[in-house]
Protein backbone atom coordinates (compact mmCIF):
# COMPACT_ATOMS: atom_id res chain seq x y z
CA UNK A 1 0.00 0.00 0.00
CA UNK A 2 1.77 3.59 -1.05
CA UNK A 3 2.15 5.42 1.82
CA UNK A 4 1.62 9.41 2.39
CA UNK A 5 4.86 11.62 2.82
CA UNK A 6 6.33 13.08 5.46
CA UNK A 7 6.50 16.89 5.03
CA UNK A 8 7.41 19.47 7.48
CA UNK A 9 4.74 22.26 7.74
CA UNK A 10 5.12 25.91 8.59
CA UNK A 11 4.14 26.37 12.08
CA UNK A 12 2.97 29.59 14.28
CA UNK A 13 2.14 30.18 17.92
CA UNK A 14 2.64 33.02 19.94
CA UNK A 15 2.89 31.32 22.76
CA UNK A 16 6.37 29.93 21.35
CA UNK A 17 7.16 32.12 18.98
CA UNK A 18 10.75 30.69 18.56
CA UNK A 19 9.13 27.54 16.60
CA UNK A 20 8.62 27.98 12.98
CA UNK A 21 7.91 24.24 11.53
CA UNK A 22 5.84 20.69 12.79
CA UNK A 23 6.19 17.36 11.74
CA UNK A 24 3.24 15.31 11.86
CA UNK A 25 3.68 11.63 12.05
CA UNK A 26 2.52 8.60 13.20
CA UNK A 27 4.33 6.14 15.65
CA UNK A 28 2.49 3.10 18.02
CA UNK A 29 -0.89 3.57 16.13
CA UNK A 30 -1.02 7.39 17.51
CA UNK A 31 -0.69 10.99 15.65
CA UNK A 32 2.93 12.22 16.41
CA UNK A 33 4.28 16.05 16.15
CA UNK A 34 7.41 17.39 16.30
CA UNK A 35 8.50 21.19 16.49
CA UNK A 36 11.23 22.86 15.36
CA UNK A 37 12.72 26.33 15.30
CA UNK A 38 14.50 26.25 11.81
CA UNK A 39 13.40 24.04 8.35
CA UNK A 40 16.36 22.57 7.85
CA UNK A 41 15.69 21.10 11.16
CA UNK A 42 12.33 20.55 10.11
CA UNK A 43 13.17 18.97 6.73
CA UNK A 44 15.95 16.76 8.30
CA UNK A 45 13.98 14.89 10.53
CA UNK A 46 11.34 14.63 7.98
CA UNK A 47 13.61 13.23 5.84
CA UNK A 48 14.53 10.32 9.33
CA UNK A 49 11.08 9.16 9.20
CA UNK A 50 10.48 9.05 5.56
CA UNK A 51 13.30 6.60 5.77
CA UNK A 52 12.01 4.60 8.39
CA UNK A 53 8.46 4.45 7.18
CA UNK A 54 10.49 2.52 3.58
CA UNK A 55 12.80 0.83 5.50
CA UNK A 56 10.10 -0.61 7.95
CA UNK A 57 6.75 0.04 6.05
CA UNK A 58 3.52 1.31 8.13
CA UNK A 59 3.59 -1.64 10.44
CA UNK A 60 7.21 -0.13 11.60
CA UNK A 61 6.14 3.33 11.59
CA UNK A 62 3.22 2.20 13.98
CA UNK A 63 5.77 0.32 16.49
CA UNK A 64 7.70 2.26 18.49
CA UNK A 65 11.12 3.22 17.84
CA UNK A 66 11.97 2.19 21.57
CA UNK A 67 10.51 -1.16 21.42
CA UNK A 68 11.94 -1.95 18.22
CA UNK A 69 15.47 -0.68 19.38
CA UNK A 70 14.82 -3.05 22.43
CA UNK A 71 13.72 -6.16 20.55
CA UNK A 72 16.68 -5.92 17.97
CA UNK A 73 19.14 -5.61 21.29
CA UNK A 74 17.76 -8.84 23.00
CA UNK A 75 17.53 -10.85 19.82
CA UNK A 76 21.24 -10.09 19.47
CA UNK A 77 21.96 -11.20 23.19
CA UNK A 78 18.91 -14.46 23.01
CA UNK A 79 21.66 -14.93 19.96
CA UNK A 80 24.98 -17.40 21.54
CA UNK A 81 22.12 -18.99 23.35
CA UNK A 82 20.11 -19.97 20.45
CA UNK A 83 17.14 -18.98 21.94
CA UNK A 84 14.51 -16.19 20.69
CA UNK A 85 12.17 -13.45 22.44
CA UNK A 86 9.54 -15.64 22.72
CA UNK A 87 11.73 -18.10 24.62
CA UNK A 88 12.76 -15.30 26.73
CA UNK A 89 9.69 -14.26 27.51
CA UNK A 90 7.87 -17.72 28.30
CA UNK A 91 10.67 -18.35 30.78
CA UNK A 92 10.74 -14.68 32.36
CA UNK A 93 6.85 -15.16 32.65
CA UNK A 94 6.83 -18.96 34.33
CA UNK A 95 9.50 -17.26 36.54
CA UNK A 96 7.20 -14.31 37.45
CA UNK A 97 4.15 -16.26 37.82
CA UNK A 98 6.31 -18.90 40.08
CA UNK A 99 7.21 -15.61 42.35
CA UNK A 100 3.89 -14.50 42.53
CA UNK A 101 2.88 -18.10 43.84
CA UNK A 102 5.97 -18.33 46.22
CA UNK A 103 6.18 -18.59 50.07
CA UNK A 104 9.10 -17.88 52.12
CA UNK A 105 11.30 -20.45 53.64
CA UNK A 106 9.99 -21.20 56.72
CA UNK A 107 6.76 -21.84 54.80
CA UNK A 108 8.65 -24.40 52.88
CA UNK A 109 10.17 -26.30 56.01
CA UNK A 110 7.16 -26.41 57.53
CA UNK A 111 5.08 -27.77 54.20
CA UNK A 112 8.08 -30.54 53.90
CA UNK A 113 8.33 -31.83 57.37
CA UNK A 114 4.43 -32.39 57.25
CA UNK A 115 5.08 -33.97 53.94
CA UNK A 116 7.32 -36.55 55.48
CA UNK A 117 5.46 -37.19 58.47
CA UNK A 118 2.90 -38.22 56.61
CA UNK A 119 4.64 -40.40 54.33
CA UNK A 120 5.91 -42.07 57.40
CA UNK A 121 9.53 -41.42 58.05
CA UNK A 122 10.80 -41.73 61.46
CA UNK A 123 10.99 -39.20 64.25
CA UNK A 124 14.77 -39.54 64.03
CA UNK A 125 14.94 -38.79 60.43
CA UNK A 126 12.30 -36.19 60.61
CA UNK A 127 13.90 -34.45 63.94
CA UNK A 128 17.18 -34.31 61.99
CA UNK A 129 15.58 -33.03 58.66
CA UNK A 130 13.89 -30.22 60.55
CA UNK A 131 17.10 -28.94 62.46
CA UNK A 132 19.23 -28.51 59.08
CA UNK A 133 16.70 -27.02 57.38
CA UNK A 134 15.39 -24.85 60.14
CA UNK A 135 19.11 -23.23 59.82
CA UNK A 136 18.57 -22.74 55.67
CA UNK A 137 15.05 -21.10 56.65
CA UNK A 138 16.58 -18.78 59.28
CA UNK A 139 19.07 -17.48 56.76
CA UNK A 140 16.86 -16.72 54.27
CA UNK A 141 13.66 -16.23 55.84
CA UNK A 142 11.36 -13.50 54.25
CA UNK A 143 12.33 -13.91 50.86
CA UNK A 144 10.68 -15.74 48.34
CA UNK A 145 12.20 -19.18 47.32
CA UNK A 146 12.04 -18.30 43.75
CA UNK A 147 14.46 -15.71 44.49
CA UNK A 148 16.96 -17.34 45.76
CA UNK A 149 20.01 -17.72 43.59
CA UNK A 150 22.93 -20.22 43.22
CA UNK A 151 25.84 -17.98 44.39
CA UNK A 152 23.46 -17.00 47.34
CA UNK A 153 23.56 -21.03 48.63
CA UNK A 154 27.00 -21.12 47.53
CA UNK A 155 27.81 -18.38 49.81
CA UNK A 156 25.61 -19.66 52.53
CA UNK A 157 26.72 -23.44 52.66
CA UNK A 158 30.62 -22.07 52.94
CA UNK A 159 29.54 -19.67 55.46
CA UNK A 160 28.95 -22.57 57.58
CA UNK A 161 31.51 -23.44 60.38
CA UNK A 162 31.10 -27.19 59.94
CA UNK A 163 33.38 -30.32 58.15
CA UNK A 164 32.96 -30.86 54.60
CA UNK A 165 31.03 -33.99 55.84
CA UNK A 166 28.40 -32.08 57.57
CA UNK A 167 28.33 -29.24 54.71
CA UNK A 168 27.79 -31.90 52.19
CA UNK A 169 24.80 -32.77 54.37
CA UNK A 170 23.74 -29.42 54.83
CA UNK A 171 23.98 -29.00 50.84
CA UNK A 172 21.55 -32.37 50.30
CA UNK A 173 18.92 -31.51 52.16
CA UNK A 174 18.51 -28.04 50.85
CA UNK A 175 18.88 -29.45 47.41
CA UNK A 176 15.40 -31.91 48.54
CA UNK A 177 14.11 -28.87 49.66
CA UNK A 178 14.08 -26.84 46.22
CA UNK A 179 13.18 -30.16 44.47
CA UNK A 180 10.14 -30.24 47.05
CA UNK A 181 9.13 -25.96 45.98
CA UNK A 182 9.95 -27.23 42.37
CA UNK A 183 7.20 -29.76 42.47
CA UNK A 184 5.01 -27.32 44.38
CA UNK A 185 5.53 -24.77 42.13
CA UNK A 186 6.64 -22.67 44.48
CA UNK A 187 10.25 -22.63 41.82
CA UNK A 188 11.34 -23.01 38.62
CA UNK A 189 14.52 -24.35 38.94
CA UNK A 190 16.76 -25.87 41.57
CA UNK A 191 19.84 -23.60 42.17
CA UNK A 192 21.21 -25.86 45.14
CA UNK A 193 21.56 -29.10 42.74
CA UNK A 194 24.45 -26.62 40.89
CA UNK A 195 26.03 -25.57 44.12
CA UNK A 196 29.89 -27.53 44.45
CA UNK A 197 30.25 -30.12 47.20
CA UNK A 198 32.96 -29.99 49.66
CA UNK A 199 35.70 -32.14 49.32
CA UNK A 200 35.74 -34.95 51.68
CA UNK A 201 38.86 -35.95 52.91
CA UNK A 202 39.80 -39.88 52.85
CA UNK A 203 39.65 -41.00 56.46
CA UNK A 204 39.22 -44.75 57.52
CA UNK A 205 36.20 -45.34 59.65
CA UNK A 206 37.01 -44.68 63.22
CA UNK A 207 36.53 -47.73 65.21
CA UNK A 208 36.82 -48.44 69.05
CA UNK A 209 39.82 -50.67 70.43
CA UNK A 210 39.49 -54.28 71.76
CA UNK A 211 39.44 -52.76 75.60
CA UNK A 212 37.52 -49.81 74.87
CA UNK A 213 34.38 -51.83 73.36
CA UNK A 214 34.84 -54.07 76.84
CA UNK A 215 35.01 -51.18 78.98
CA UNK A 216 32.09 -49.78 77.04
CA UNK A 217 29.87 -52.97 77.47
CA UNK A 218 31.04 -53.51 81.11
CA UNK A 219 30.12 -50.16 81.98
CA UNK A 220 26.96 -49.61 80.43
CA UNK A 221 23.97 -49.70 82.41
CA UNK A 222 21.25 -52.57 81.65
CA UNK A 223 19.05 -50.78 80.48
CA UNK A 224 21.30 -49.39 77.22
CA UNK A 225 23.30 -52.72 77.26
CA UNK A 226 21.55 -54.88 74.64
CA UNK A 227 22.10 -51.36 72.28
CA UNK A 228 25.67 -51.58 72.84
CA UNK A 229 25.87 -54.75 72.23
CA UNK A 230 23.67 -55.13 69.23
CA UNK A 231 25.47 -52.82 67.77
CA UNK A 232 28.96 -53.91 68.81
CA UNK A 233 28.53 -57.73 67.84
CA UNK A 234 25.59 -57.65 65.02
CA UNK A 235 26.19 -54.18 63.14
CA UNK A 236 23.00 -52.79 62.80
CA UNK A 237 22.50 -49.00 61.26
CA UNK A 238 21.36 -46.78 65.05
CA UNK A 239 18.11 -46.43 63.37
CA UNK A 240 17.52 -49.73 63.11
CA UNK A 241 18.32 -50.86 66.44
CA UNK A 242 16.16 -47.96 67.68
CA UNK A 243 13.13 -49.80 65.70
CA UNK A 244 14.12 -53.48 67.04
CA UNK A 245 12.03 -55.75 68.56
CA UNK A 246 13.08 -58.32 71.27
CA UNK A 247 10.71 -60.60 69.08
CA UNK A 248 12.71 -60.33 66.06
CA UNK A 249 15.81 -61.79 68.06
CA UNK A 250 15.32 -65.68 68.03
CA UNK A 251 17.77 -66.96 69.98
CA UNK A 252 16.50 -70.49 68.90
CA UNK A 253 17.48 -70.07 65.11
CA UNK A 254 20.63 -67.72 66.23
CA UNK A 255 19.16 -64.44 64.13
CA UNK A 256 18.57 -60.89 64.31
CA UNK A 257 15.71 -59.99 61.42
CA UNK A 258 15.70 -56.62 60.69
CA UNK A 259 12.30 -55.99 58.56
CA UNK A 260 12.20 -53.60 55.34
CA UNK A 261 10.13 -51.21 56.99
CA UNK A 262 12.56 -50.95 59.54
CA UNK A 263 15.87 -50.56 57.27
CA UNK A 264 16.95 -48.03 55.02
CA UNK A 265 19.11 -50.81 53.18
CA UNK A 266 17.85 -52.50 49.79
CA UNK A 267 18.61 -55.47 51.22
CA UNK A 268 15.30 -56.12 52.68
CA UNK A 269 14.19 -58.59 55.61
CA UNK A 270 17.68 -59.67 55.88
CA UNK A 271 19.12 -61.66 59.13
CA UNK A 272 21.85 -61.13 60.83
CA UNK A 273 23.96 -64.14 62.57
CA UNK A 274 23.63 -63.76 66.46
CA UNK A 275 27.85 -64.71 67.07
CA UNK A 276 28.45 -66.32 70.51
CA UNK A 277 29.43 -63.94 72.42
CA UNK A 278 26.74 -61.28 71.51
CA UNK A 279 24.51 -64.47 72.83
CA UNK A 280 26.00 -64.53 75.93
CA UNK A 281 25.40 -60.73 76.65
CA UNK A 282 21.61 -60.30 75.25
CA UNK A 283 20.74 -63.63 77.40
CA UNK A 284 20.57 -61.81 80.84
CA UNK A 285 17.95 -59.34 79.47
CA UNK A 286 16.28 -61.44 77.06
CA UNK A 287 12.27 -60.59 76.77
CA UNK A 288 9.43 -61.60 74.56
CA UNK A 289 9.20 -58.50 72.93
CA UNK A 290 9.12 -54.75 73.45
CA UNK A 291 11.43 -52.27 72.63
CA UNK A 292 15.23 -53.14 72.59
CA UNK A 293 16.78 -49.44 73.29
CA UNK A 294 15.34 -47.22 76.21
CA UNK A 295 12.85 -44.92 75.18
CA UNK A 296 13.61 -42.26 77.93
CA UNK A 297 16.77 -40.94 78.92
CA UNK A 298 19.02 -43.10 75.83
CA UNK A 299 21.26 -39.96 75.69
CA UNK A 300 21.76 -39.66 79.26
CA UNK A 301 22.38 -43.67 79.90
CA UNK A 302 24.91 -43.76 76.30
CA UNK A 303 27.28 -40.99 77.44
CA UNK A 304 27.14 -42.14 81.02
CA UNK A 305 28.77 -45.69 79.51
CA UNK A 306 31.29 -44.28 77.23
CA UNK A 307 32.57 -41.45 80.11
CA UNK A 308 32.89 -44.54 82.44
CA UNK A 309 34.59 -46.40 80.13
CA UNK A 310 37.31 -43.46 79.63
CA UNK A 311 36.41 -42.88 75.83
CA UNK A 312 37.31 -39.41 75.78
CA UNK A 313 36.62 -39.19 71.32
CA UNK A 314 33.88 -41.10 70.38
CA UNK A 315 34.24 -41.98 66.37
CA UNK A 316 31.44 -41.66 64.26
CA UNK A 317 29.07 -44.24 63.60
CA UNK A 318 31.73 -46.09 66.08
CA UNK A 319 29.78 -49.57 67.05
CA UNK A 320 28.76 -50.31 63.40
CA UNK A 321 32.40 -49.64 61.77
CA UNK A 322 33.74 -51.87 64.80
CA UNK A 323 31.61 -54.70 63.69
CA UNK A 324 32.40 -54.23 60.12
CA UNK A 325 36.20 -54.11 60.61
CA UNK A 326 36.73 -56.75 62.99
CA UNK A 327 33.61 -58.98 61.06
CA UNK A 328 36.33 -58.57 58.13
CA UNK A 329 39.34 -59.00 59.88
CA UNK A 330 37.96 -62.56 61.60
CA UNK A 331 35.99 -64.18 59.08
CA UNK A 332 37.44 -62.80 55.56
CA UNK A 333 34.35 -63.16 54.05
CA UNK A 334 33.46 -59.15 52.28
CA UNK A 335 30.13 -61.21 50.96
CA UNK A 336 28.92 -61.80 54.01
CA UNK A 337 29.60 -58.86 55.73
CA UNK A 338 27.60 -56.68 52.99
CA UNK A 339 24.79 -58.91 53.56
CA UNK A 340 25.14 -58.46 57.23
CA UNK A 341 25.40 -55.01 56.94
CA UNK A 342 22.21 -54.58 54.87
CA UNK A 343 24.62 -53.55 50.91
CA UNK A 344 24.58 -54.46 48.09
CA UNK A 345 27.80 -54.25 47.15
CA UNK A 346 30.48 -55.95 49.15
CA UNK A 347 33.70 -54.23 46.96
CA UNK A 348 33.36 -51.15 49.08
CA UNK A 349 33.41 -52.57 52.31
CA UNK A 350 36.77 -54.70 51.52
CA UNK A 351 38.67 -51.78 50.71
CA UNK A 352 37.39 -49.62 53.27
CA UNK A 353 37.78 -52.24 56.55
CA UNK A 354 40.37 -54.64 55.34
CA UNK A 355 43.32 -52.75 56.71
CA UNK A 356 41.99 -50.98 60.18
CA UNK A 357 42.61 -54.60 62.35
CA UNK A 358 45.30 -57.12 62.62
CA UNK A 359 43.68 -60.90 63.08
CA UNK A 360 44.90 -61.25 66.86
CA UNK A 361 42.96 -57.90 67.93
CA UNK A 362 39.59 -59.74 66.32
CA UNK A 363 40.01 -63.01 68.01
CA UNK A 364 40.15 -60.80 70.87
CA UNK A 365 37.04 -58.83 69.83
CA UNK A 366 34.93 -61.90 69.45
CA UNK A 367 35.70 -63.39 72.69
CA UNK A 368 34.64 -60.20 74.17
CA UNK A 369 32.20 -62.02 76.66
CA UNK A 370 30.80 -61.30 80.23
CA UNK A 371 32.92 -60.57 83.25
CA UNK A 372 33.41 -63.98 84.86
CA UNK A 373 31.19 -64.09 88.16
CA UNK A 374 31.13 -66.37 91.05
CA UNK A 375 27.88 -68.45 91.46
CA UNK A 376 27.04 -70.97 94.25
CA UNK A 377 25.43 -73.68 93.19
CA UNK A 378 23.61 -75.98 95.37
CA UNK A 379 25.56 -78.79 94.87
CA UNK A 380 27.47 -80.74 97.97
CA UNK A 381 30.76 -82.63 97.35
CA UNK A 382 31.49 -84.21 100.94
CA UNK A 383 29.43 -81.54 102.67
CA UNK A 384 30.63 -78.89 101.18
CA UNK A 385 28.72 -76.01 98.32
CA UNK A 386 30.71 -75.83 95.11
CA UNK A 387 31.98 -72.71 93.83
CA UNK A 388 31.53 -72.19 90.15
CA UNK A 389 32.92 -69.39 88.08
CA UNK A 390 31.19 -69.10 84.74
CA UNK A 391 33.04 -68.61 81.65
CA UNK A 392 34.69 -64.99 81.36
CA UNK A 393 35.60 -64.96 77.63
CA UNK A 394 38.47 -62.67 78.85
Amino acid sequence: MRTRKIRPCKYSDRNRPHLKFVVNYREAGKRKRSFFETKQQADSFAAFKNAELRRNGVGGAEFPTSLRVMAQNAVEQLKPFGKSITDAVAHYVKYLEASAKSCTAVQLVKEIIDAKKADGLSVRHVNDLRSRLNIFADKFDGKPVATITNPEIEDWLRSLKVSPVTRNNFRKVTVLAFNFAVRRGYATDNPAAQTDKAREPKTKPGILTVDEARALLENASPEILPYIAIGLFAGLRRAEIERLDWSEIDFDEGHIEVTAEKSKSKVANRFITIQPNLREWLLPHRKLKGSVTPTNCFRELFEQARVAAGIKRWPDNALRHSFASYYLAKFRDAKGLALEMGHIDSGMLFNHYRALVKPADAERYWNIGPAATEKIVPMTNRGRLLVLKARGGR
